[in-house]
This record gives C-alpha cells, structure tokens and sequence, in this order.
C-alpha cells in the first residue's frame, strides 16, 4: 500500500540526517494521500529505515498498515492535515531554528526568504512532545504560514508536496542562522516591511526554470 509514498518518507528521513537537520531518530516526516497519513515510525535509525518500516494512517490516527508504532508527533501531523489543504509535512531538529526558538516569539523579517513561508516565522509554545497541547499550539502558529518554530524544540514545514518542503527546509535554517548572527550585534535591525515580503512572494512564485539539455545523440 502507498509504496512510492513510504519509500519517499523513508528517503526524506535520511536526507534530513545527511543534512544535518535532524541527530539521532529526531524529526519526522509525513504525506497524506487522500484520507490516509504515510508517516515516518518512532525511534528508529534512519540508517536503517526502509519505505516498509513507514506506516500507513488513517486521519483520525488508527493505523491502516503499519508494522511500527507512529512518530510520537503523529497528533500534530494529523492536527495540520484535519483543517488544511497541506499534503506533506517535515519536523526538524536544526540547530540554528532550534536555538532561535528558545529566544523569540516570532522570527524577523530580516532576509527576503521570509516570504517564502508566508510572512514572519512564528514561535509556538512549548508543550511536551507529542501532546495534543503541542498539535493545538503548532496549528495556530502555522496559520496564514508554511512554516513555524516549536519553542525550545524544532521547527516544522507544510506545504503541498515533499520535495519542496526537502528544499526548504535549507532555507529556513539559514534564515535563523542570519537572525542568530544579527542579533549578537547591538545595533538596531534593518527589517523588511509587509509590502516588501509580498512584493518578494509573488516574484518567487515565478522563480525558477528547467535547464535545457541536448538530445542523446547516440
């Protein structure tokens, strides 16, 4: 069932530790197809896991096929997905965003790249991982955003679809590591307005092409 989308998580997982953006069995990922949640299991090695080890959910957190117990997070997974249009999401725990979390209530718009999620980052309270608080305190910082930061915790993505939210994971990193930077300094910030950050969205929204190749001649 869904093998594609589990080999996917399974890849995304590992890609996240290469990264650098998750240690140990931290972090986890998911896609939902339809009425069913494929996400990543709990505290298994990334080294190891495979697209059979990632299970398959029902939105309301009953497991469809799954030979491993979920991601602790499954709640906040299934919180975003109840009420969104969102088809993937990615939990990191980097450690720029992570130690940003612990110092402010919203990231500043410092570097054009906010605009990518919609505006400011904002910081969700801390609440115990997995908890159902978390989901609720998660949900409301993602509203009107693709991105947020978990207090004293992580940050996660949501978006329509996995490669993507991969990429951006990047992104996001590197903004709270300039925030990080700026912030050691005394002088007062340069922030960039409201208008700037949509003005910056929709040229982003064209960014990008496909480089051309020739044709195999043999």
């Amino acid at each position: 069932m869904l093998a594609a989308e589990r080999d996917a998580v399974a890849d995304a997982c590992r890609r996240l530790r290469r990264e650098g953006l998750v240690v140990g069995t931290a972090g986890n990922v998911s896609v939902r197809v339809g009425d069913l949640v494929v996400i990543s299991p709990s505290g298994v090695d990334y080294d190891e896991l495979t697209g059979a080890d990632v299970g398959v959910h029902a939105l309301d957190g009953t497991a469809v096929e799954a030979t491993l117990a979920p991601s602790s997070e499954l709640p906040l997974h299934l919180a975003v997905y109840a009420d969104t249009e969102h088809r993937a999401i990615v939990h990191t725990h980097a450690p720029h965003s992570t130690a940003l979390s612990t110092l402010v209530d919203e990231v500043p718009p410092g570097h054009y790249y906010t605009a990518m999620f919609g505006g400011p980052v904002r910081v969700a309270p801390y609440a115990t991982y997995g908890s159902e608080q978390l989901a609720r305190h998660v949900r409301a910082a993602l509203e009107g955003r693709t991105a947020a930061l978990l207090s004293n915790h992580g940050a996660v993505l949501v978006g329509a679809a996995l490669p993507a939210l991969l990429d951006r994971t990047a992104y996001l990193e590197y903004i709270c590591q300039v925030q990080l930077l700026a912030g050691a300094y005394p002088a007062p910030q340069r922030l960039l307005d409201e208008a700037e950050i949509a003005t910056v969205a929709r040229l982003l929204a064209g960014y990008g092409q496909t480089p051309t190749r020739p044709r195999d001649q043999g």
